[in-house]
């Protein structure tokens, strides 16, 4: 029986380490039938040179500059589809695979000709025992409460179950390369975050399936310490592209939507005195409405 080719893309920016033992756990994966591409994202600290002595027989490719997580990505997708690629597996860089991960989801995948894309159980690397995601909620009614599901809990088991979802993150996503020519890749306008959620609205409204995979576990390296909306740049980026992301998916809920980003990202942080964070919240959100694209500063990373 033939089994469907898969490129893992694994997205290197000054990350070489962490890199290396990504590609390290994917060598370990027991699906037959799959490639590994890094994409190095316009490195500056040396990592390509190091992965590639590491790795001497390693297909990489170079952007050139940092094109963002969802132009790196791009780069690495259509580097895929013309080689006639099945699937990709966007993998985050700083994530590390069990080795039935792929088997599983492309198992998932194959069920059903329309499920366009699948996502991982993961959790943390640190705390294996707790879970970074585990499918997600996203109601278009309310695109302000999209979260995460499980985020922070124990892993009991109690999301042990295949089941469609409301988005896929980017830090493990399957997608079936008939979706991607249809609808077509990441908007490299947000640049970081966001990206993966509207890539999996998109697909949705187009008639594609998404679903989420237990079976398949990822490790993430997340920091507990900082666990989700702490750092001020983080913040900048995800109060400018949520933004964007609602504008373009769910004009209609636009007010509302700012409101809820105003209060949760900058007055929330000014109220906890992270005058930081709320600043930078607040220069995402101008950012947005001064059209402002691409990197910050010309830096980032997912």
């Amino acid at each position: 029986m033939h089994e469907p080719s898969v490129y893992i893309i694994i997205l290197n920016w000054n990350g070489g380490r962490d890199t290396i033992e990504s590609v390290e756990s994917c060598r370990r994966l027991t699906y037959p039938n799959f490639r590994i591409l890094i994409v190095d994202n316009g490195s500056t600290d040396g990592s390509e040179a190091f992965i590639r002595e590491k790795f001497p027989d390693q297909e990489i490719i170079q952007t050139g500059a940092n094109l963002g997580f969802a132009g790196g990505n791009n780069t690495g997708v259509r580097y895929a589809i013309e080689r006639r690629a099945d699937y990709v597996w966007l993998l985050n860089n700083d994530a590390t695979v069990a080795p039935d991960a792929l088997a599983q989801l492309v198992r998932t995948a194959g069920a059903d000709e329309r499920i366009g894309m699948v996502g991982s159980k993961i959790v943390y690397s640190e705390n294996s025992g707790l879970l970074w995601y585990a499918g997600a909620n996203l109601d278009f009614d309310t695109p302000w409460l999209m979260h995460h599901r499980g985020l922070g809990q124990e892993d009991t088991g109690q999301y042990g179950k295949v089941e469609e979802t409301g988005f896929v993150t980017g830090c493990s996503l399957l997608a079936r390369r008939e979706m991607l020519l249809e609808i077509g890749l990441m908007d490299e306008n947000f640049f970081l975050y966001f990206e993966d959620s509207d890539l999996s609205v998109r697909a949705k409204k187009a008639g594609w399936k998404l679903f989420y995979c237990p079976a398949s576990r990822i490790y993430h390296k997340v920091s507990l310490s900082v666990g989700g909306a702490d750092s001020p740049v983080m913040l900048y980026y995800y109060s400018r592209n949520f933004l964007y992301f609602v504008n373009k998916n769910f004009p209609e809920k636009f007010t509302q939507s700012l409101l809820h980003d105003f209060f949760e990202h900058v007055l929330v942080n000014v109220k906890k005195r992270k005058f930081a964070c709320a600043a930078k919240a607040m220069q995402g959100i101008y950012h947005y409405f001064t059209g402002k694209k691409g990197p910050l500063q010309g830096k980032a990373q997912r």
